[in-house]
């Protein structure tokens, strides 16, 4: 089974606002590597207690959306029990379970299958952590 499984980290740099990071280049640079046109599946993963993997449409603003929602239902206030950081830091603890730290998605011939409008992105409203690993596994 090892010799099926080729993983990599990559760094991101998010920045000190909240943020959705577009993956999907890295994630297609990535399987060119590791797939070299075999069938199999990406797993696309990231090892936070804030932050989460999302497959959303992109540019269009749909990305902005999601960061509005998320401040709808995750208020950057002091409600939160957790409370180091900055204010609402409570709140980064919580997203992951509304946008999980992974995602799984299909792989044909090497490349990533995704819908027209889809693309892979790092969600991240901790603005305490500018920096972020992501691990990308191609099981094939």
């Amino acid at each position: 089974m090892a010799d099926n499984l080729t993983s990599r980290v990559i760094d991101i740099a998010t920045g000190s606002s909240e943020t959705v990071h577009d993956l999907t280049a890295a994630c297609a640079s990535f399987l060119r590597e590791a797939a070299a046109g075999r069938d199999g599946l990406l797993n696309v993963f990231v090892p936070h207690a804030t932050a989460g993997v999302a497959v959303i449409e992109t540019g269009a603003g749909s990305d902005d959306d999601l960061l509005a929602a998320l401040q709808d239902l995750l208020p950057a206030d002091d409600r939160w029990s957790h409370r180091h950081g900055s204010r609402g830091h409570g709140r980064d603890h919580v997203l992951p379970a509304l946008v999980p730290p992974h995602a799984t998605l299909p792989v044909l011939d090497g490349r990533l299958e995704l819908g027209t409008w889809q693309s892979v992105v790092l969600v991240d409203t901790n603005v305490d952590n500018p920096r972020r690993q992501v691990r990308l596994s191609f099981l094939g």
